[in-house]
């Protein structure tokens, strides 16, 4: 039985799921809670012991807790001196990604999963680049990478599919932000599924609602007067105006790609902080299209990573929405284990037709100004090889 393990590690959260061939093949729309793969939810900390080990999730009584660096693209995330040791905010969230590893290989299913790691749709390829190092330096050179909102619709794809050819926007609403993306669904995706620019703010979010709650309970106000104020209607109101004013970024996301609302056939709620009932709510009055949200939209793109990691691991072809990260970075040549050939040593191999052609003639012989160059036709499982002679 094929398992896959996907990884979303999020600013304030990181949450680990599986996916396994009964979960890939259930009728779409009707699963069960009881039938969902486990998932589990930490926040995003880092501790180390004095032997160096790393823990997640914890906070320590005594000692200090590394937070905020799992968002790579930021300049202010944070990095760590750990001994000798100075950890990168790459390294420190591949570290995450090995503790969730280690702890969900406790499960006998997922000792042989394959594994998928989400990252913000905002890298660029040199931030891709960084966590692609920071994983292989590390042994997870066999955790594939890919963009948040395109794990979001591989779970859209598994949850309601199949789609018909068209546009999903992925209102992505977490813990210290809000991301906005355009992405194709269905069949013929392109290789790229991203469509325009995707938009971020920190305005908006679990975060920015939070200092609106303080902001209008006042900056002198005892905890007790800012927990009334979270309450009844005032608190409906407060995230209505703050779900309402985040649609400026739906606007300028649509802008930038040259599409209207129209043009988009579903909205994707994701993000532990998109629970309240007020955001899809609001999303669907004011956007007049059909809004999709989970159960927990928190682990929406956890378990669309454990999807695309089951379908790797199971040997099924990758759907096109997977082929922006997932496979790109891989580890240099010169990283390459034995008997594995790497994609420059693939094109080194010339098709069965050419090889034939090859065979019949024993040496070719070319002058040049440089000097003599001798081309030898090996044996047809072998690797074409050329010499110069100066």
């Amino acid at each position: 039985m094929a398992v896959g393990l996907g990884l979303s590690i999020g600013t304030v959260n990181t949450v680990s799921a599986l996916a396994d061939d009964r979960a890939a093949k259930s009728p779409p729309g009707r699963r069960r809670p009881a039938e969902r793969a486990p998932a589990r939810t930490r926040r995003t900390t880092l501790t180390f012991d004095s032997t160096g080990l790393a823990r997640v999730g914890m906070i320590p009584r005594h000692g200090r807790a590394i937070t905020d660096f799992a968002d790579i693209g930021q300049r202010t995330a944070a990095s760590a001196r750990v001994g000798h040791r100075r950890l990168t905010p790459a390294d420190l969230v591949a570290t995450v990604a090995d503790c969730l590893i280690i702890e969900a290989r406790r499960d006998p299913r997922a000792v042989t999963a394959g594994i998928t790691l989400a990252h913000p749709v905002g890298y660029t390829e040199h931030h891709i680049g960084e966590l692609r190092a920071a994983l292989d330096a590390i042994g997870l050179d066999r955790v594939a990478l890919v963009a948040e909102p395109v794990a979001a619709a591989a779970w859209l794809e598994a949850e309601r599919g199949p789609l018909m050819p068209g546009l999903a926007l992925v209102y992505d609403l977490g813990g210290s932000g809000l991301d906005v993306t355009l992405v194709r669904v269905g069949a013929g995706c392109p290789v790229n599924p991203v469509v325009g620019v995707p938009v971020r703010s920190g305005d908006f979010g679990g975060r920015a609602f939070g200092s609106l709650v303080a902001a209008r309970a006042g900056h002198g106000s005892h905890a007790a007067s800012l927990s009334g104020a979270v309450r009844g209607a005032t608190a409906d109101e407060l995230r209505t105006d703050h779900v309402r004013a985040s649609l400026e970024l739906v606007y300028r996301c649509l802008r930038m790609a040259d599409v209207t609302m129209a043009d988009v056939d579903c909205v994707l709620v994701v993000g532990g902080a998109a629970r309240p009932g007020e955001v899809p709510r609001v999303l669907s009055g004011e956007l007049a299209r059909p809004v999709i949200v989970a159960p927990d939209p928190e682990r929406t793109i956890a378990d669309g990573a454990a999807l695309l990691a089951q379908r790797a691991a199971s040997g099924e072809p990758e759907p096109p929405q997977a082929g922006k990260r997932v496979g790109a970075h891989r580890r240099s040549p010169a990283a390459e284990p034995e008997g594995r050939r790497s994609r420059a040593t693939r094109a080194l191999l010339f098709s069965r037709r050419t090889r034939r052609r090859l065979t019949r003639a024993a040496t070719a012989v070319g002058m040049s100004a440089g000097g003599v160059a001798l081309a030898f036709a090996l044996p047809a499982d072998a690797v074409i090889a050329g010499l110069a002679v100066r």
